[in-house]
């Protein structure tokens, strides 16, 4: 299982369209998504402070486009990248980020730090 935190907008157009597909994937090529045990690290990095996210669950082998795991900005940690939208169909559970008082992710009630047995 792969994870992407993603905006209310892209979200919604996602019901719209059948598909996810941020803006980083017009700009980049590929959609960034991450490893559970890297979740927390992208939010403060990327998200601190913001309100109104989604946190999405997507199962590799639903997805018809590529999947590689790569770092493209000079790293040693490698991070999933899809390349190309993502079916409703490959997104297996969903759910509005929560954060903890402290500002960190605050796992979705029965998710359990991170599982995906949803």
């Amino acid at each position: 299982m792969i994870f992407r935190i993603a905006e209310p907008a892209d979200w919604a157009a996602a019901q719209q369209t059948g598909h996810f597909a941020s803006p980083d994937l017009a700009a980049e090529g590929f959609i960034h998504f991450s490893a559970a045990s890297q979740l927390q690290g992208v939010s403060e990095r990327y998200y601190a402070g913001r309100t109104g996210l989604w946190l999405l669950v997507v199962d590799e082998s639903r997805l018809t486009v590529p999947v590689r795991w790569e770092n493209t900005s000079g790293g040693t940690e490698l991070f999933p990248h899809v390349y190309g939208p993502v079916p409703l169909e490959a997104v297996v559970a969903h759910a509005p980020l929560q954060r903890e008082a402290d500002g960190r992710i605050g796992w979705p009630e029965g998710w359990g730090g991170g599982s995906t047995t949803q």
